[in-house]
């Protein structure tokens, strides 16, 4: 099976003044493709750092990452860019849809960005709602919806770029039990249903039953939980 992600010896460190503060230490981890990977971890654990590391978003201390067969610490930030554009899903925490937009355009604003022709992304936005139960809210603006119908919302938005590595931050952090139970298992089938690979972040251990392996991320390095 093809590796998604591969990180050796991947160090993460802050400096701040004379104090430096080491978050990650020698990270080894490989990911299969098309598979489903919970990374839990307590706060400030460096869960987050670490995603952000496989997203792009930052750049590690020492060591090597590899995604999508590309070599991450040795990119420039353009290439990075595009890594981030045609490879990559994010869901966070936090929705993070803009007011002022409806459901359909949310999810389909990455896509339109990325030079796609308006109707075309409309039209997949508009499939990608339906996938996650929310075509009868496409015309509605965040304000409109729930908190779980905003997550979904994300979930979609997530997809639009048909990337072939989702990235998850917590993504059920502020939802309750039924909604989270909701998103968690869309989140699993929509990643599966179009052929990408997740790796999921959380505090919540409840969400090992959804991966395909299931990591904890402690000061010894990740060990299988």
């Amino acid at each position: 099976m093809m590796t998604m992600v591969e990180m050796t010896g991947v160090t993460k460190s802050f400096t701040n003044g004379p104090s430096v503060l080491t978050v990650l230490h020698g990270i080894d981890i490989t990911v299969p493709a098309e598979s489903v990977t919970v990374i839990a971890g307590a706060s400030g654990s460096g869960k987050s750092t670490l995603l952000n590391l496989i997203g792009g978003l930052d750049r590690p201390t020492a060591g090597s990452i590899t995604a999508a067969e590309r070599r991450l610490d040795e990119m420039n930030e353009v290439e990075l860019t595009g890594f981030r554009r045609d490879v990559l899903g994010f869901v966070f925490q936090f929705h993070y849809l803009l007011k002022d937009l409806t459901a359909a355009e949310n999810v389909m604003l990455p896509a339109f960005m990325a030079g796609e022709k308006r109707a075309d992304a409309y039209e997949r936005a508009l499939g990608l709602l339906s996938e996650v139960d929310l075509a009868q809210r496409a015309e509605h603006y965040p304000s409109q919806l729930s908190g779980g119908e905003r997550q979904r919302v994300a979930l979609g938005r997530a997809l639009i770029n048909h990337p072939s590595l989702v990235l998850a931050d917590e993504p059920t952090g502020n939802l309750d039990a039924g909604n989270s139970a909701v998103v968690e298992q869309l989140l699993v089938d929509l990643v599966r249903n179009h052929g990408a690979t997740l790796i999921v972040v959380t505090h919540d251990t409840r969400l090992a039953r959804i991966g395909d392996r299931f990591l904890e991320l402690t000061e010894k390095g990740l060990v299988d939980g």
